[in-house]
């Protein structure tokens, strides 16, 4: 009797494990295959959603379409402003006398006055919160001579930043003929303002900034509506339409959207904010392994040691639909025979990043530590034991 029911009892955990087993595995295939919805259609005349981590890119439409991006221009006059700044050629001290010509400038305005100085932060302010088109160039005058050589400055720094369908005419987005920039390249430019300066680009953060008794609010209005908005740029005039480039942060995830061309304030703001409602939603950047760590040990022949500490050179993230996150797997493969002298930096084989059969992101693995040739009894010695491995 006993015997009968401990045979029972297994039989009935049995089954409950193998159901409970059934039902596990039922949930994560309905999960697996539920797919990421499609991205919001919105009317603008281009868009762009990239991931800050990875530059991938989640949403586009004509993002590499050349048009008028009004005072986003300004973007790149901070950019080089805050170079200036970083390399110590200016300091947010600096008192700039404003010219007449920067005085002079039409559209959104500081209201500095002529033959006043004011300082480089004031300027940058009075560019970023309020949009003058009087701050900014005052602040291209100062840093570039005058206002052409700054422009030669951000041209030849769109270049550089590979900002292929870029050129700049002014420091301000005053319509000009040939000025225009591609929603992807906006999007490249506040991921490496944002990169590279991040200290200074808490400005961008500002909401409301007063000068010469004048207070005016950011018209970035997602930063009134989002505590995890931090900044960017707006931008309007008849030919460019309403335009917007921004960024916010949730949970460890940076996204940016640009806008360009809605027909109103109202449309930019709501448009930008669909697009980084739905990158943060359905997405996540999934850091995989880290710069200089080490990922495998390696057997080197003829060195002065057996085996070399081998990683990436920077740190490696992929972007991923949030339901496919169990479907990444990480692939290490190493040159076969690894014979000294090796360098520090040396190529040693591929890491393969898949999502599903896909590969999504490929890196070279390189020595993290030099391992220079051994003596020549260890050569010897080595290139036997080569010999038979192989």
């Amino acid at each position: 009797m006993i015997k009968a029911l401990s045979t029972t009892w297994r039989a009935g955990w049995l089954t409950g494990l193998l159901a409970a087993a059934l039902l596990s595995l039922a949930a994560t295939t309905t999960q697996a295959a539920l797919p990421t919805p499609g991205a919001p259609d919105l009317s603008a005349r281009s868009y762009v959603l990239m991931d800050y981590a990875t530059g991938q890119v989640i949403v586009e439409r004509d993002a590499d379409r050349p048009v008028p991006p009004a005072s986003i221009t300004k973007l790149m006059t901070a950019y080089l402003a805050f170079q200036a700044i970083k390399a110590g050629d200016i300091s947010l001290d600096d008192k700039v006398t404003v010219s007449e010509n920067a005085w002079r400038m039409g559209g959104s305005r500081m209201f500095i006055e002529v033959g006043k100085e004011v300082t480089v932060e004031q300027l940058l302010q009075g560019m970023i919160v309020q949009s003058g088109n009087d701050a900014a160039t005052a602040l291209a005058e100062y840093i570039g001579g005058n206002e052409s050589s700054f422009v030669a400055q951000m041209n030849a720094t769109a270049e550089r930043l590979g900002m292929d369908e870029t050129h700049f005419e002014n420091p301000t987005g005053w319509p000009a003929e040939g000025h225009e920039m591609s929603a992807r390249d906006i999007a490249t430019l506040l991921t490496r303002l944002i990169h590279e300066f991040p200290e200074l680009y808490q400005f961008f953060s500002q909401k409301s900034y007063t000068f010469n008794g004048i207070k005016q609010y950011n018209r970035e209005k997602l930063l009134f509506r989002n505590d995890w908005v931090d900044g960017g740029k707006t931008g309007h005039t008849e030919a460019a339409g309403y335009c917007l480039a921004t960024s916010g942060e949730r949970e460890g995830m940076r996204l940016v959207a640009v806008v360009l061309g809605t027909e109103s304030d109202e449309a930019r703001n709501n448009q930008a904010e669909a697009l980084l409602n739905y990158g943060f939603r359905f997405f996540e950047t999934v850091d995989v392994r880290n710069g200089g760590e080490t990922l495998a040990t390696p057997r080197v022949y003829q060195g002065e040691t057996d085996q070399t500490p081998v990683g990436l050179r920077e740190d490696l993230s992929v972007l991923v639909p949030k339901s496919r996150r169990d479907e990444l797997a990480v692939s290490l493969k190493l040159d076969s025979s690894l014979v000294a002298p090796i360098a520090e930096g040396d190529a040693l084989g591929r890491l393969v990043v898949r999502l599903g059969e896909d590969a999504i992101a490929e890196r070279p693995v390189v020595a993290l530590a030099d391992n220079p040739k051994g003596g020549l009894i260890k050569q010897a010695t080595d290139s036997f034991w080569q010999w038979w491995d192989e």
